[in-house]
């Protein structure tokens, strides 16, 4: 429960980071604030399930004596309290992994709780000590699931993947079979936070081609087909010299270029 009120404690606090404007040399703002927020959180969930874990065995291997009773009413009382928690959670934007850090912890202990009033019933029962170790065991399984699911979403955002589901060898093929494009390179597709996907490239217009009607043409491609609004176009017409399909051992256009190059089928005379 302790962890439970530090995880939604800290989701506030990311989320009020969060909001504030951009400035000085933080040009994105503290967006990332809530990244942060939802990897504490995975990590503090695969902590808990560590300690739990090694409870768990030890007391399977020396079992106490455990009070039925007691552990029945004391699971019943934390239903209620993690059921009216998780139902106020549920209704929060869970696209926000912030949000859904928080919300896996009370989830968590919410299933914490229901395997901890079974294992009461069993030992109140049949007076098997050890339900209540096996129940923490199932317990255990769910939180490292959990954990590892937000340490693997935030640490991609961190580490400024692609956004699931978007393929940037794909959109880079697709951008440069648009008309009057010749090349896309330098194209980055990352995370700013949760919901907030970004694209950036360097785009080559064949010679005559309208560059404006080009970045515009590519901006309404991005939004429409991948719901990539908030994208950084740099628009430059190709060398004339370079109309024809260039070498394999032809220098890329932008010295020190991050990722492939994406050429045009179409060639111009």
């Amino acid at each position: 429960m302790l962890t439970d009120a530090f995880s939604i404690v800290l989701a506030l606090v990311a989320m009020r980071l969060a909001a504030r404007p951009a400035k000085g040399t933080y040009t994105f703002g503290l967006k990332r604030a809530e990244i942060l927020s939802a990897q504490a959180n995975g990590l503090t969930l695969l902590l808990a399930a560590a300690w739990l874990g090694f409870e768990a065995v030890r007391r399977l291997l020396h079992p106490p004596e455990v009070t039925g009773w007691m552990v029945l009413v004391t699971a019943l009382c934390g239903v209620a309290v993690n059921l009216a928690a998780t139902w106020c959670l549920s209704k929060a934007n869970r696209a926000s992994l912030n949000v859904e850090g928080a919300y896996q912890h009370i989830l968590n202990d919410l299933y914490a709780f229901i395997g901890t009033a079974v294992a009461g019933v069993i030992v109140m029962t049949t007076g098997f000590a050890r339900a209540d170790t096996i129940a923490t065991l199932f317990v255990v399984v769910l939180m490292v699931k959990a954990g590892c699911g937000l340490l693997r979403d935030s640490g991609r955002i961190l580490l400024e993947a692609a956004p699931a589901g978007l393929d940037p060898d794909a959109i880079g093929h697709e951008l440069a079979g648009m008309p009057s494009v010749a090349e896309v390179h330098d194209l980055h597709i990352w995370t700013i936070t949760s919901g907030e996907p970004a694209l950036s490239a360097h785009v080559l217009v064949h010679p005559g081609g309208d560059c404006h009607a080009v970045r515009r043409d590519l901006d309404k491609r991005l939004a429409d087909a991948y719901g990539l609004t908030h994208t950084t176009l740099q628009i430059d017409h190709e060398d004339p010299a370079a109309g024809a399909a260039p070498p394999a051992s032809a220098a890329p256009h932008c010295v020190g270029g991050h990722g492939p190059t994406h050429r045009s089928a179409r060639r111009v005379p």
